[in-house]
């Protein structure tokens, strides 16, 4: 594998997302338990890791994930919207007894991680190991990276160990198609060539309708997208 300074994710303008850096590329399944809660993630197909190739951003390939100039077609809007500050910057922040939670509320894929044992939030808020266990494992199951949970004494983020590698969210549950997983620090470049904050996770539309583009904000499960 290449070191992720190799990898890069470009936005073309009303395109495709560009992939360089042979990035391997797999499915990546939202599980869920008896009472239909987010719990993890399952394995599925895995794509041969090309040098180069391009991802469908506008929802209407027939060539899924990869693109094949329907945007083109369907005259696709890919406006980026998305803010280019910090993610820091863009959060509000819930302090607990041991753990403080970031959110940056716009990044929010709907997953569904954070709804488990009576939600991220409150979970952070509560005494004890248990919960502080249970919030750092809520937050770090976030593929956006909308929520971080902090020790809040050293000051530093709980964030899981993710080799550089893109993931194609599947939501069996909710009978939907979501969006791209980038893991492990690879750079996203808009398509005006500014870079995005470089972070270990982050989520980028596929279904062509989220309002915070280059970014996915949940709007596949609206929208009812599959592929």
């Amino acid at each position: 594998m290449l070191p992720v300074e190799a990898m890069n994710i470009t936005v073309n303008e009303d395109g495709p997302y560009s992939v360089v850096g042979s990035v391997p590329l797999a499915k990546q399944v939202i599980v869920t338990d008896a009472a239909g809660d987010s719990v993890g993630y399952s394995q599925g197909r895995e794509y041969e890791a090309t040098e180069t190739y391009s991802l469908c951003r506008c929802g209407n390939s027939a060539s899924k994930p990869f693109c094949d100039g329907s945007h083109a077609r369907v005259r696709f809007d890919g406006t980026e919207t998305a803010s280019r500050a910090p993610y820091l910057s863009q959060t509000i922040e819930i302090v607990g007894p041991t753990l403080a939670l970031t959110d940056a509320q716009s990044l929010c894929a709907f997953a569904r991680f954070c709804d488990v044992a009576g939600q991220v939030w409150n979970l952070v808020q509560q005494p004890g190991a248990a919960a502080a266990r249970l919030a750092v494992r809520e937050a770090a199951l976030c593929p956006s990276g909308r929520l971080v949970a902090w020790d809040r004494a050293a000051r530093t983020p709980f964030e899981p160990k993710l080799e550089p590698s893109i993931a194609l969210i599947e939501d069996p549950s909710q009978g939907v198609a979501g969006p791209i997983w980038v893991r492990g620090g690879i750079t996203v470049t808009s398509a005006d060539g500014t870079d995005y904050e470089r972070r270990n996770r982050v989520t980028l539309c596929r279904c062509g309708a989220s309002r915070n583009k280059p970014f996915c904000d949940g709007s596949h499960a609206a929208v009812g997208f599959t592929d």
